[in-house]
């Protein structure tokens, strides 16, 4: 068998033109351009393993995704000068891979990630989403105040069972540890959300934001985001925000690659579900 390297990508994409990152038989999605595109320029079946930090839905975006990938190392050392400025020839305008990096053969962009982090962005401008920025920030019809929305973020951080918000997976737990919730907003008059946690469970971080915003413009108590938590089952009560607003901007790892085995098994543990 061919000895073999192991790759992270980092990649962006604008996911308006695609069904999310999964490869799907008849969907247009992140991962089927890209096997699509390294078959094109190394051969079928050539590159192996493609592991993504976190399958974000259909329409979110990502400034920051990482995922993995292994290649033959005569392959690699062939077509390392080059290879990155063949897939920007080749991939569509809506995709970059920005980088390749070797990195050892324990690094899981999944199961090593200490942390994602990503952030949502709100217009409540009487006019609504400016046109060229219409893809990735939603209008709000309602004014938000931005104290509200962070004292609302405020009970939502630290360590929860986030059943409330998330669609459930059989054998799979929602406990979750959110490290960072608050929002500003920019220069732009654009409310930004940014949400870090150690992972997130599916539509969490959409139904976060969908909690908080009928908080800032009044129609909730701040107080009710947080009251949530304390649900076993998901909260009908909660709208998911839609998904043209959320980008997923970083994801973090340990700074001394000698750990990332070790955080791999760590998050497969803390992913089991707690019995009892």
């Amino acid at each position: 068998m061919d000895e073999r390297i192991r790759l992270r990508l980092d990649v962006s994409y604008d996911g308006t033109g695609f069904s999310g990152w999964a490869a799907q038989p008849t969907r247009r999605t992140v991962a089927g351009v890209l096997v699509e595109t390294l078959d094109l320029v190394l051969g079928a079946g050539t590159a192996t393993g493609l592991t993504v930090a976190g399958r974000t839905d259909a329409g979110v975006h990502a400034t920051g995704q990482v995922c993995h990938l292994d290649l033959p190392v005569d392959v690699w050392r062939q077509h390392e000068g080059r290879l990155l400025r063949r897939l920007a020839r080749l991939l569509p305008t809506d995709m970059r891979v920005r980088a390749m990096t070797e990195v050892p053969a324990d690094f899981d962009a999944r199961f090593s990630a200490t942390f994602r982090r990503y952030e949502y962005r709100v217009t409540d401008a009487p006019f609504g989403a400016e046109p060229l920025r219409r893809h990735e920030v939603l209008a709000w019809p309602k004014p938000l105040d931005l104290a509200a929305l962070n004292a609302a973020a405020n009970g939502l951080v630290g360590e929860h069972d986030f059943a409330a918000y998330c669609r459930r997976k059989e054998n799979a737990t929602t406990l979750r540890e959110v490290t960072r919730l608050d929002w500003r907003r920019d220069p732009d008059d654009i409310l930004v959300a940014t949400v870090q946690a150690d992972a997130f469970c599916q539509a969490m971080v959409r139904s976060l934001v969908g909690a908080m915003l009928v908080a800032g413009d009044g129609r909730r108590p701040v107080e009710w985001p947080g009251s949530l938590l304390t649900r076993q089952e998901r909260s009908s009560e909660v709208t998911v925000a839609p998904a043209h607003g959320l980008t997923l901007v970083a994801v973090g790892y340990p700074a001394d690659p000698a750990e990332y085995s070790r955080r791999a098994d760590l998050t497969r543990r803390l992913r089991v579900p707690i019995e009892g």
